[in-house]
């Protein structure tokens, strides 16, 4: 029997990261906030500052945090794998200077470039190991990235003169969706007088998306029953979740759409009752490879009537592809082709 303690600790991970985020979107608007603008406020405001790309200076609400970017940075930590995908994929791998946190293997045309910008941690780095980097603005994916009890909170990074954006999907906001990726992309298109880039980067992951979503069309949506991990109960992405929103694309629908957050747990039972057709497994380190979870379902007495279990229909999505980044678009496609098989023969 494999050990079972990796398939338990990403659902405490997830919840500190979540809690964190709050935290730091909290702190940020009570310490640095010259408005309270939301996240949803960041195309309007940099609308309002800069006529048109690349003109500076460019002024971007992010999380209640207001920035002004006298011109674009030249020296940019991201911390977490998606913010580095984002920042690549824009062509803007000269601007990096560290990376950190690699969470699943990178997308196969950017791993060459990727590789090439120094690793500064395999966790959060430190903040002192941070600012070594020489920084002006550090990127971060998940709330934590600026952990105040860990020493990297922003208002820290302002007073030392560094910058700090942190991916709009930890702003708080209730609900995140495909429209959040476009709008992050533009966004960090703007701070780096990249617009053009970012408005070409979009339309391609839309027609990706797209192309995908058209080839399901009118097909009866398959029931889809996401495991991130856990075994006494299941930590299952809920219906405020991006995953919930690929699933749907892909011509799925999410058998936990009704739970009213991010991730949460549900019973086995619950599982049971739902009977899914397929199972998401979500992949990422430090959670257990993809072969332990698929041994820990198949092996379990009670799912052995579960649709999905007994025909062993499996999809598996890298978590960076469910988060707002470049990969969710290319999830939508690996997806569709898991869970409705027939409309790509």
């Amino acid at each position: 029997m494999h050990d079972r303690f990796p398939l338990r600790t990403p659902a405490r991970r997830r919840r500190a990261l979540r809690a964190t985020a709050t935290a730091v979107a909290l702190s940020a608007a009570a310490l640095l906030t010259a408005g309270c603008g939301s996240s949803q406020d960041t195309a309007q405001d940099a609308k309002a500052t800069a006529s048109s790309a690349g003109n500076f200076p460019v002024t971007i609400d992010n999380c209640g945090v207001k920035t002004t970017y006298d011109k674009a940075p030249a020296r940019v930590v991201t911390i977490h794998q998606h913010p580095a995908e984002l920042m690549l994929s824009l062509g803007l791998k000269d601007r990096m200077v560290g990376t950190a946190f690699p969470d699943s293997a990178v997308l196969p045309d950017l791993k060459k470039d990727y590789e090439s910008i120094p690793e500064l941690a395999k966790k959060e780095p430190s903040f002192e190991t941070v600012l070594d980097a020489e920084p002006d603005l550090v990127y971060g994916g998940y709330g934590s990235a600026f952990a105040e009890n860990e020493g990297r909170s922003r208002k820290t990074f302002q007073d030392a003169g560094v910058d700090t954006h942190l991916n709009r999907e930890y702003c708080g906001k209730k609900r995140v969706t495909m429209e959040d990726t476009y709008e992050e992309i533009r966004t960090v298109g703007k701070i780096f007088g990249v617009s053009d880039r970012a408005d070409k980067l979009v339309s391609d992951l839309r027609t990706r998306v797209e192309k995908a979503s058209t080839a399901v069309k009118g097909k009866p949506p398959v029931p889809v029953f996401v495991y991130d991990s856990g075994d006494k109960t299941a930590f299952t992405a809920g219906g405020k979740s991006l995953g919930t929103e690929l699933i749907r694309l892909a011509g799925g629908t999410n058998v936990f759409a009704d739970l009213d957050d991010v991730f949460g747990d549900v019973s086995w039972e619950q599982v049971v009752e739902r009977k899914p057709q397929v199972i998401a497994i979500y992949d990422y380190e430090g959670a257990g490879s993809v072969e332990q979870k698929k041994e820990f379902l198949l092996g379990q007495p009670a799912l052995k009537d579960v649709p999905a279990i007994r025909n062993k229909r499996f999809v598996v999505l890298p978590l960076t592809a469910t988060l707002v980044g470049v990969r969710s678009a290319y999830a939508v496609e690996d997806m569709a082709r898991g869970i409705q098989p027939e409309s790509f023969r």
